[in-house]
């Protein structure tokens, strides 16, 4: 291991709003793993990305977060980051 640190961060989001967000997200960078949890803090969906992975290969699991934002009023997006 390399011993990378890295941060979270945490999102409030409505369900429209959760693709939109996603996408922003990814286009920043340097996002290692995407967490989605719904309004009691349940974690239903969860993303590991590896540094350049985005474009078709994270168009299924964009496919299945638009099925789970239709099912949630509410969600939470955490975001960890490599920081090195």
């Amino acid at each position: 291991m390399s011993g990378q640190k890295f941060s979270t961060e945490e999102f409030k989001v409505n369900g429209e709003q959760l693709i939109s967000q996603i996408k922003q997200l990814l286009k920043e960078g340097n996002i290692r793993r995407v967490i989605i949890k719904d309004k009691e803090g349940k974690v239903v969906f969860e993303i590991p990305l590896t540094f350049g992975v985005v474009g078709a290969l994270i168009a299924p699991q964009l496919a299945a977060i638009g099925a789970i934002a239709a099912l949630l009023s509410e969600a939470t997006v955490v975001v960890e980051k490599g920081e090195g």
